[in-house]
């Protein structure tokens, strides 16, 4: 009896061993792990509304009129490398339906305007730049023309198809393909009825890497706002069954927390504006946001698992301003003065999960190692001495699935009484804040899983918030 008993225990535990190291629901492909990695990069708005002051332009405007006089691509990418940006990604046609490259399948283009007599390529020029200074370069390309002839008939989606062939062969490889689910009328007064299926056909047969962001993806789904915040439970998760781009697209609540039991790994990107508006405005140069709100809005999107896409647009001139670049560079100090070592390495901290110590994966900031939470479903840090502290960060390996529900924070003070605090979701990275506590130790404990925990990254911070 006493053997069977053995064996039962060691059956259960090889099983639970398995079961932990076993990918759970839905899982990410490569191109969607490589993406949540970059985790922030930039989005520029630039074209002829940069010219006309507007948002969204008429179509009927005159190609001379876009005529940047010192574009510098190079300066664009200098400040993003210089702001901690992974790449950027570019509206090389907006709903006006100008092309920022000489492409054959239109006539309002760069090519019919007076910028360097007709022969410059602003695409070209950025991908170049991207390449110079270790950046990755991804597309933004509306379907909706305000211009082309052919818009509201059955022959532009092949329009559309060639543009995007055109992009990918000239500029790849693109780290993101960006569609806007927008939908209005052409020149002629039509709506288009976009061939969704072909388009994205196309793009996985000529950039089978690339992953394509829209309202439900395929790879990468709209966080349900322009405000950059995602939800404070916020699944990789998505039902898209029954829904479409555009005015289709699940619900703005859905969008923003994703589905727990959703059946597609759907990762949210979260994009806003350092202005408030998308194309540069020169009344807008003293309304961009402080170094403090991008870190607040990075603390809301990257902090709850989601990727952060901020725009920051050239102006008449082609260049970032003064003003961006300086939130910019603040935005980076911020960061870097937060993350830039956990308290967790202070000498004499222990870290301890199920009776080990000091486990390797869980402070190496590698959030795809990882280690499995056993019974007590906990993790324990004792510092040698009170310490201040007023930030968790948390990851899971999301090449395992994403499993937690629920977890609390447990902060025993100097005084001996506990602080508590609790969160939901984790994924990719998550970051809580709380006021500042004097710690002696801390215990987090998940309340709520999926399936087995799995924990790949831990830190501990104080902040400035």
């Amino acid at each position: 009896m006493l053997n069977k008993t053995i064996g039962l225990l060691i059956a259960l535990t090889v099983s639970t061993i398995l079961t932990a190291q076993s990918p759970s629901g839905p899982l990410p492909s490569p191109r969607q792990l490589a993406w949540a990695d970059k985790e922030f990069y930039l989005f520029t708005h630039f074209g002829p509304n940069t010219f006309t002051d507007l948002e969204w332009g008429k179509g009927t405007e005159n190609e001379e009129i876009f005529n940047p006089t010192e574009l510098d691509c190079r300066q664009w990418c200098r400040i993003a490398k210089a702001a901690g940006a992974k790449g950027i990604i570019i509206t090389a046609k907006h709903h006006d339906g100008f092309c920022l490259w000489p492409s054959k399948y239109s006539n309002h283009t760069v090519a019919q305007s007076k910028w360097r007599n007709g022969k410059g390529d602003v695409l070209r020029e950025l991908a170049l730049a991207c390449k110079e200074y270790g950046l990755e370069v991804g597309i933004y390309l509306s379907p909706w023309d305000r211009n082309h002839p052919k818009y509201g008939t059955s022959e532009y989606n092949e329009v559309f198809i060639n543009m995007m062939k055109e992009v990918v062969a000239r500029y790849g490889p693109l780290f993101e393909f960006w569609w806007d689910g927008a939908n209005g009328e052409g020149p002629n007064g039509k709506k288009q009825i976009y061939d969704w299926h072909r388009f994205q056909q196309t793009m996985r047969t000529i950039a089978p890497n690339t992953p394509i962001f829209s309202d439900i993806g395929p790879d990468i789904r709209w966080v349900g706002n322009e405000n950059g915040i995602a939800g404070e439970t916020n699944w990789n998760l998505l039902d898209t069954a029954g829904f479409s781009r555009g005015e289709g697209a699940p619900p703005t609540d859905t969008l923003n927390a994703g589905n727990v039991n959703g059946h597609l790994w759907l990762p949210a990107e979260c994009d806003v504006s350092i202005r408030p508006g998308w194309f540069y405005h020169e009344s807008e140069d003293t309304l961009v946001k402080t170094p403090e709100k991008l870190f607040d809005l990075y603390l809301k999107s990257v902090g709850r698992g989601a990727n952060l896409l901020l725009n920051v647009p050239p102006d008449r001139r082609g260049l970032f301003t003064s003003f961006d670049s300086a939130a910019l560079m603040g935005f980076r100090r911020r960061r870097e003065e937060s993350f830039r070592s956990s308290l967790i390495h202070q000498r004499g901290t222990t870290v301890t999960v199920d009776g080990e110590k000091n486990i390797g994966n869980l402070s190496d900031g590698n959030g795809h190692t990882f280690i499995t939470l056993g019974k007590g479903r906990d993790i324990n840090v004792a510092f040698a001495q009170p310490t201040l502290l007023n930030c968790v960060l948390l990851q899971e390996p999301i090449q395992m699935g994403q499993r937690v529900k629920g977890f609390r924070i447990e902060i025993k003070k100097e005084d001996g009484t506990v602080f508590e605090t609790s969160a939901t979701t984790i994924g990719h990275k998550r970051i809580i804040t709380f006021p500042a506590q004097s710690a002696r130790s801390i215990r987090i404990v998940v309340t709520d899983s999926k399936s087995v925990p799995l924990i790949g990254d831990l830190g501990v911070y104080l902040i400035k918030i």
